[in-house]
Order: structure tokens, then sequence, then C-alpha cells
């Protein structure tokens, strides 16, 4: 009998395993072949994983760089995986050549605004929302670029709760090689910066990003330019005060190579941010953070011996095993040849190995831009690529699909409001014990997470077998430190700087209503998509008390929340077909 115990634990045993290893070694994307962003041809740039319209679906914006000038396109998530392409906003009616993009709340009003750099000396643009994702350009100091504008991004250096920016030029003059920098006011007015190295330096600019390298609380500029071999990255450290010191030494700052794309995160889990570069015909380059500001090269890893032309990159942990991978574009050979993208899977002990199956690295194009985001909110990172004109035939882009597998994941929104609405700059750090060993990663908010890049704004965590966080760890650009213990994973959440966890914010959106935006402060949208006779709408707090009715109710309803208590609520519709119910939050 024990014998027979012993060979069907064994046994036991043998199964899971296999299962485990089937579980592994399946396809984890997709390529999507149906859709307006697969099926519309365009010389891409810059992809942005951003929710335009507050819905808690996430929106797609590509830019196009055609010489001559091309619209944008903005793609708008409608659900289940489906994108409606709009077409008559101003946001997609440019007719500019443009390079990067960054979206970001710059005005603190709620929702994400944006900008979009030019290059053949147009100027760049400047957009405000709405809240539902109709934009307006708007003519602004940082708009008059005087051309020749590689990317930027969105980032709060003084910490007075209001986004400055930041933009890389490459032009032909030495005057149009200069960078710029932009101190934000409030209310949308800008003083443009004219002194100090960050502005004044001269080279063939690329990437930027805002980021913590030192751990201090406040947000460097790290740039990085194309060049030749002797040209090296730009790091700016903020000092405090409004002043950079700009640091020459250390091998991450002397490497050379032309660079397109920088994009930080800890990808060894060990609490502080490491950077990968990518180069155009040279070995790309994994630098690792020991703190102090020096930096090892990964020199002896795959993700730092493959030589191509290589123009931008993503983190993301697209397996949810809670450590990060990365994907990694090509463009522009030399010759006539198309060529395949890398996709490295992050082993778990500081190692990648480069996954060479995958379909995001076995298409052949010329790519650009790229970015992680979860679109259909299933805990699952899908990837975007831009594609550019290839022997002068524009081509569609890529977008796919993230199968997911049995590990669990968390997905945690933040809204600041000492800092910036965003919350860009904010580190967000998360304790648990995954296959037996505990486990911190470590989110920074960022509003450019590549050259021509910017995943979800929303931080993402694998948690591989616990479905438990044993704790939640905020540090708020304004220096305010939160900590929340013992959260369930498998769900997404929204913290607010000074308010705590409001409640989960899954997109509420039931088979035929829809609440937006949400969380809300103000003005909540309930549309409901399958409106019948005698439709009433009904708010409940959570003691199951009724706090407002409206009778005889449209099929799309506005209604004035901003007397409420925050918190969460429950929306029902009852009408002559049945009633519906979603939940929304209020700020």
């Amino acid at each position: 009998m024990k014998k027979t115990n012993h060979f069907l634990h064994v046994l036991l045993s043998l199964m899971t395993l296999l299962i485990f290893q089937s579980d592994l070694s399946a396809q984890i994307f997709t390529k999507m072949t149906s859709g307006a962003i697969v099926n519309t041809p365009g010389d891409s740039r810059s992809v942005n994983w951003v929710d335009v319209n507050n819905d808690q679906l996430i929106d797609l914006f590509i830019s196009n760089g055609k010489a001559g000038g091309q619209n944008n396109m903005l793609y708008m998530n409608q659900g289940n995986g489906n994108f409606t392409a709009i077409t008559a906003d101003p946001l997609v009616l440019d007719g500019k050549p443009s390079d990067g993009a960054t979206f970001a709340d710059c005005d603190n009003d709620g929702d994400p605004d944006a900008y979009v750099v030019n290059w053949y000396n147009e100027d760049n643009l400047f957009y405000t929302n709405d809240g539902l994702g109709n934009f307006t350009q708007v003519a602004n100091p940082i708009s008059d670029s005087n051309g020749y504008s590689e990317t930027a991004a969105w980032g709060d250096y003084d910490q007075d709760g209001w986004l400055d920016l930041y933009v890389t030029r490459s032009g032909p003059t030495t005057a149009t090689k200069r960078n710029q920098l932009y101190h934000n006011d409030t209310a949308n007015t800008f003083t443009k910066i004219l002194t100090g190295d960050a502005v004044t330096n001269a080279f063939t600019s690329r990437s930027v990003n805002w980021i913590d390298i030192d751990d201090d609380g406040l947000l460097d500029i790290f740039v990085t330019n194309e060049g030749n071999s002797n040209t090296n990255e730009n790091l700016y450290r903020n000092d405090g005060g409004g002043n950079f010191t700009r640091i020459t030494t250390g091998d991450l700052l002397n490497d050379g190579g032309k660079t397109m794309s920088s994009s930080w995160a800890d990808y060894d889990n060990d609490g502080d941010l490491d950077v990968y570069l990518a180069n155009d015909g040279s070995n790309n380059a994994l630098f690792r953070n020991d703190g102090n500001l020096v930096f090892t090269k990964m020199a002896t890893d795959p993700v730092s011996n493959t030589n191509s032309h290589s123009f931008s990159s993503a983190w993301s942990d697209i397996d949810n095993d809670g450590d990060l991978d990365l994907f990694v574009t090509n463009s522009y050979n030399s010759t006539t040849d198309l060529l395949r993208n890398f996709l490295y899977i992050n082993n778990g002990d500081g190692t990648f190995t480069q996954n060479l199956t995958e379909v995001p690295a076995t298409d052949e194009s010329w790519s650009y831009g790229c970015a992680f985001g979860d679109y259909d909110n299933d805990g699952f990172q899908d990837l975007a690529v831009a594609t550019v004109a290839f022997n002068g035939v524009d081509t569609p882009d890529f977008l796919y699909h993230n199968n997911g597998n049995s590990n669990h994941w968390i997905t945690i929104k933040l809204v600041g409001t000492s800092t910036n609405k965003s919350a860009i700059g904010t580190k967000i750090r998360i304790k648990a014990t995954i296959n037996g060993q505990t486990v911190w990663q470590l989110r920074e908010i960022s509003a450019q997470s590549s050259y021509c890049g910017q995943n979800d704004l929303r931080a993402h965590f694998g948690l591989g077998d616990t479905a438990i966080i044993e704790e939640i760890r905020v540090q708020w650009l304004s220096n305010v430190e939160e900590s929340y213990l013992n959260i369930s994973g498998n769900q997404f959440l929204t913290i607010v700087e000074g308010q705590g966890i409001l409640g989960l914010n899954a997109p509420t959106q039931a088979q035929d209503l829809v609440l937006f935006p949400n969380p809300v402060a103000s003005v909540l949208n309930i549309d409901s998509k399958d409106s019948a006779p005698n439709t009433s709408i009904s708010i409940y707090n959570t003691l199951g008390q009724m706090v407002l009715v409206i009778p005889n109710a449209q099929q799309t309803k506005s209604v004035d929340v901003s007397g409420m208590k925050s918190g969460n609520y429950l929306v029902k519709v009852n009408s002559d077909k049945g009633s519906s119910s979603a939940k929304f939050m209020k700020l």
C-alpha cells in the first residue's frame, strides 16, 4: 500500500512537471491580422499606449514621419480587442513629418495631454485633452521648437507638481542640435530654459529619459547620442533647485556607438534602475546599476552580443514570472534586406536567453518604436511595433496579443495629488514570495520608456506562482511614502496619493453598460449601449443606500458626481429589457 502511494505521488509529480513545462513552451504571442492597426500602411515612428478618454482601456497612438508630412494615427480601444481609427481629431490631422511623442497630464486636469515632435525643420505640436479623448492643438512656446526634433518626455524636475518637458534634437547645425528644456509654469504656460549643459551642449541626440538614476528622489536626464564612435551619452544629474550637473565619467557614459534608444528598468530585482542601450550598426549593451552612478556592462550576455541596426527597446514581464523581459526593434539596414527584431527572456538570475521562435522575433520588417501595454485588461502585456516604409512603400504596423499563462499578476494605476496627476517619476515597489523566494520588484512611472516608445502608464507586475502581494510600497515624487500590506493579485488597483487604495480599477464595462472616466472626479458618463423605454439610472453607495436616481434617462447620460464623497459606488440601469450594473470610484 505504501509503495502504491509512493508510485502515485511520483506519477503526480511528473504530470505536474510536464504540465508546467508545456505551459512554458507554449507560444507567448499571437500576431493580430485583422483590424485598422495592422492594416493601415504608414511610415511610422512612435508607439504610445495611453488611455486618452479615461475609460480604463488603453488606446494606441502611432506617429508617422514621412518626408513631406503624413497624418498620425490614433486608435480608440472599444474593448474585447477591438479598436476604431480616429480620423477627424486634430491629433491625427497634422500632416507633419513626426517622430517621437509623449503623453501625460501636464495641466493636472485628470486626462493625458499630447506632445508630438517633428523633424525636417517643422515645429512641434502640443495638444490638450478634454477628458473624452478629444484633442485641441494649442499654440505655445513648447511648440516653437525650430524643428529637427527626435523625441520628448514629460518629467517634473523641480517637484512642484507640474510636468516639465525635455526635447531632443538632431539638426544639421549646432543650433539645431541643442536640446530643449521647458519649465511648466502651470495652466499650460511654459518657460524655455536657456542656460546649463542640458540645453547648450550640441550633439545628434535621439532618446531621452527622465529617471531617478541615483535614487535621491530627483529626476535626472539621460540622453542618447547618435553621432560617430567617439560620441557618448549624456547624463545630467539633478542637483535640485533647477540645477543640473553633467556627469562624464564611467563605462555607461564612455561606451561610444550610434545609440538610438535607452530603456531603464530593474531587470535583476535588486532595487535600482539598470539601462539598455540600442545601437545602430554595433553591439547593443546592457548596463547593470551598481549604485553611486557606477554601471557595469554585461558584455558576455546575449543582450549585449547582438549586432544589428537597433532603434528602440521596451521592458516588460511578458510571462508574468516576476522578472522583466526585453524586446528590441531593428531598422534601416544599409542594404535592402528586411530585418528581424530581438526578444530576450529573463532567466531570473541576471542573464537572458534570446527567443528566436516567437512571432515578434520572426516577423521581418524595418521596425522603429515599440511599447507594451495590456489592451484587453487580461493581466498580460501585449506589444505594438511601428514599421517604417520599406523601399519607399509604407507598411502596416504590428500588434501582438499576449496569450497568457497560469502565472499571477497585478496592475496598479497611480494618481498624484501633490505629485503630478500622472504620477510621472513615482517609484512603486512590491514584495512577494515567488517560487519560494522573497522578491522585491520596482517600477518607475515614465512618459517615455524608450526612443519613440511609451509603455502603458499603469505599473504591471508578474507574480509567478503567488496570488498575494505582501507589501506595496509607493514613493511619490513629492517624497511622500505609503505602504499597503497583504493585497490580492489578479486585479487592477488605483492608488491615490494621500487617499490610499480607493478600490478596484478593473474596466467597468458590462455587456451593455460603460462608465467613464473611472475613477472620476466630477462628471461621470453613463453609456447604456442597449437603451430601452422606461430607462432609469440609480447610484448606490457601499452601504446599499441610493444616493441618486435619474428617471427617463437617455442612452448616454452625463452625471455630476462632484458632490459625492470619495469611495466606491454602484450604477444600476433599469429598463423594460432588464437591468445592468457596474462599479465606479469617486476621487
